[in-house]
């Protein structure tokens, strides 16, 4: 038996001890990025049907850091995916590559085009390279320094020069001004709004060259009527400001955080704003009808015209269309209990979905900043493809958060990349096909990946190549198991129960290890994973979200008041669906309470159940203390009270068949045979022969027992010894542990 070395043992051990510190990055710029896929200007895009119809088409274009991905499909299920490279001087440009390049190619006329959903990086894009607008802040006087002051909890502790761990880029002291006015906790006016005061703040923002403003006095989620007055007289005197007020960006309690989410919408609005505006310039121009839709971080999406007054929301764009199409995926074969994973170049996303709903969060990093926006829980740590392999200071085996990137890439591309990556390790185990690497428009150099793996691991740690090759897959395995542990053991939910569905350009290669790690029993394999973020932008809903603070206990809550709160959201939820054209009869209305225990400072959201007034505040009583013994492993019934009511309207829209049907006959699996492999595995003695299949090939009930390996244009299965893949009937794959 091929046995791992100490040295490597060691190193996952400490991978598993310090994943959290060095490889988590809450929010990766280019989080779905399939890095080993790269198509040239004249590679064809992927067709995967006969030519399309000329009418009901939709499009998904999902832009990552480094590719973008595109999804087209008609009213009769026909499909068409694509990728191209994303464009970080113009981030727009892919979207005119699939108008004017793609369209054509794939016989679809542009009036045809009846939706057209897009993710985008932009606005993270903007706050990890520091090139948002220009802010300026205005705050109740003698709270100028909210912003910088933050919280006390601080991540890195011992360091001997400390640094701000708060956003004070966005607006350092000389563009914090403080305007004399107060608003009292149950919104009574203390002291008027001082028009001067304000001209005065304004003018001096302005003097310093400022191009946005964000607005955040205390107390306005109570009563916005001073936040309102300022906005306007802003907009009045210099209608070339940008502005944002928080009680229409986060209407909540707690200073800092509302302020930090009030800056951040700001500082990326004006960008954001002509970024969509030129996409809708382009769609114009090109003859398409479809009202350009935005999804946003909470999962739904919305058009482009709410999308530019909101930026916030955009934040967890692209990762949250790969967890509403696993959803999708997972319910086309009955499974809604998922644990997500899209492995791309640079990172893992990695989601939980329970009972066909995934986690929602009230708050999320960008960049090591807590910004309180609403969004799908998705945890990301620096384990791809092009993650790089590395030693350690005491001679163990690491991989990531370093990635060799697009360009130049892992060793076996060779574009002059010497490091070795998780890529070169697939290479060497004979995972991958070096003729056949994204559809074959990429050759890979074998010789170069193994001389990077032997000597930048293998040799330093007295190592085979072989066995540094396993180690280097063991390790970034180990780390990817403990990100899922982080979204499920470690919040009270056993792995064992969910399947896995690994989707991105990398997930189905390392599926059954993560699975046999993790003591998981099957797995689904999407019909196309490595484009699943662009046909989740297909399958999303669109949604709109409003929130109030109500800052009341329950033995004190008039259910009348909370009723007449909850309507006037609803009734500003429904003029966002207005908007959109979306019919009253399509929108189904969720209402919800962020609620802790009286004396505690964070609280958890709990649906509420609006039927039944008289019981409302017992039911929601007892559903809290439910979550709060799933979230924290106790509960207690001390009393509980409201921190914000928020109501979400989602509307119906058609899911369209992300997928040709297959062939209802069965062949099984001879259409499909290739040949075969020498691969290595970990846990088998020598090199053995696995089968390779084309997936294209496979028809409904195929079965493929391992060792083998299912190869498609835009990922790689590999199916270990001991596990089963079979076709459901609309293509997914479903993949079983033998008994």
């Amino acid at each position: 038996m091929v046995r791992i070395p100490r040295l490597v043992a060691v190193a996952m051990r400490r991978a598993i001890a310090e994943v959290i510190k060095s490889t988590i990055s809450p929010i990766a710029p280019s989080r779905n990025a399939c890095e080993t896929w790269l198509p040239c200007a004249d590679c064809p895009p992927v067709d995967c049907t006969p030519a399309m119809g000329k009418t009901g088409t939709s499009i998904g274009v999902d832009i990552g850091g480094t590719f973008t991905d595109v999804v087209a499909t008609s009213e009769d299920g026909s499909l068409r995916i694509a990728k191209v490279p994303s464009s970080r001087t113009d981030p727009s440009a892919p979207v005119r590559t699939v108008l004017g390049r793609l369209l054509p190619d794939w016989n679809i006329a542009a009036a045809s085009v009846e939706r057209f959903v897009h993710g985008t990086t932009v606005a993270t894009n903007a706050v990890l390279e520091r090139k948002g607008a220009r802010l300026g802040l205005l705050t109740t006087a003698g709270f100028e320094d909210v912003i910088e002051v933050g919280r006390q909890n601080r991540r890195q502790i011992y360091q001997l020069l400390l640094k701000p761990e708060t956003p004070v880029f966005l607006a350092p002291g000389a563009r914090r001004r403080g305007v004399v006015e107060a608003i009292g906790p149950t919104g009574e006016v203390l002291t008027p709004l001082d028009p001067a005061s304000l001209a005065a703040a304004v003018d001096e923002l302005v003097a310093e060259g400022v191009e946005a403003i964000a607005v955040c006095f205390l107390f306005s989620f109570v009563n916005p009527a001073h936040e309102r007055a300022a906005a306007a007289f802003i907009r009045e005197s210099h209608p070339e400001l940008v502005v944002s007020t928080s009680a229409d960006v986060d209407p909540a309690f707690r200073e800092y955080e509302r302020t930090v989410v009030t800056a951040f919408d700001a500082y990326v609005k004006a960008g954001l704003d002509r970024y969509l505006g030129e996409m809708e310039k382009d769609l114009g121009k090109a003859g398409v009808p479809a009202r350009l839709q935005i999804m946003q971080s909470r999962g739904g999406v919305c058009s482009a015209r709410i999308a530019r007054q909101r930026p916030i929301r955009l934040f967890l764009s692209g990762p949250a269309a790969g967890v509403v199409g696993a959803l999708e995926a997972g319910r086309s074969v009955g499974q809604e209990n998922l644990i997500t994973v899209d492995i791309g170049g640079t990172s893992s996303d990695i989601a939980l979905i329970a009972r066909g709903r995934p986690v929602i969060r009230p708050d999320g990093l960008l960049d090591g900043f807590r910004i309180r926006v609403p969004m799908v829980d998705v945890n990301s740590i620096g384990a791809g493809g092009g993650s790089i392999a590395w030693i350690d200071q005491g001679g163990g085996l690491r991989v990531g958060p370093q990635s060799a990137g697009a360009e130049p890439g892992p060793a076996c591309y060779g574009r002059g990349g010497s490091e070795a990556t998780v890529t070169d390790a697939s290479i060497v185990l004979g995972y991958l096909d070096p003729a056949y690497f994204a559809g074959g428009t990429l050759k890979l150099n074998p010789e170069l990946a193994a001389r990077a793996v032997e000597e930048k691991v293998a040799r330093p740690l007295g190592l085979s190549l072989q066995d540094a090759a396993l180690g280097i897959h063991r390790v970034v395995n180990v780390q990817m198991a403990e990100g899922i542990r982080l979204v499920s053991i470690s919040r009270g939910v056993d792995p064992r129960s969910f399947s896995l569905m690994p989707f991105g350009g990398a997930g189905a290669l390392h599926a059954t290890a993560l699975a046999a790690e993790l003591g998981i029993g099957s797995i689904v394999v999407p019909r196309y994973p490595g484009v699943l973020c662009a046909s989740g932008l297909l399958s999303a809903l669109t949604e709109h979200e409003a929130a109030a603070g109500f800052m009341t206990k329950f033995a004190e809550a008039d259910v009348d008041e909370i009723q007449r709160i909850c309507a006037q959201l609803a009734a500003d939820c429904a003029a966002r669906m207005r908007e959109e054209g979306v019919a009253p009869d399509a929108v189904a209305t969720s209402y919800y309470a962020d609620v802790c225990y009286v004396g505690q400072a964070h609280h958890i959201e709990v649906p509420m159940e609006m039927a039944d007034p008289p019981a409302l505040i017992g039911e929601l009583f007892e559903e809290f203390c439910r979550r709060y013994d799933q979230v924290y492993g106790h509960h207690t019934r001390s009393p509980a009270r409201f921190v914000n009511l928020r109501v979400v309207q989602r509307a119906s829209n058609i899911v369209p068949n992300l997928g040709p049907a297959p062939s209802s006959a069965r062949g099984e699996g001879t259409r499909a045979e290739k040949g075969s492999r020498r691969v290595l595995l970990a846990g088998a003695q020598d090199y053995v022969n696995a089968r390779i299949v084309d997936r294209d090939g496979l028809a409904p009930g195929d079965t493929v027992a391992g060792p083998a390996i299912i190869e498609q244009s835009d990922t790689t299965t590999l199916v270990d010894p001991g596990w089963t893949a079979r076709v459901a009937d609309n293509g997914v794959l479903l993949m079983t542990r033998d008994a």
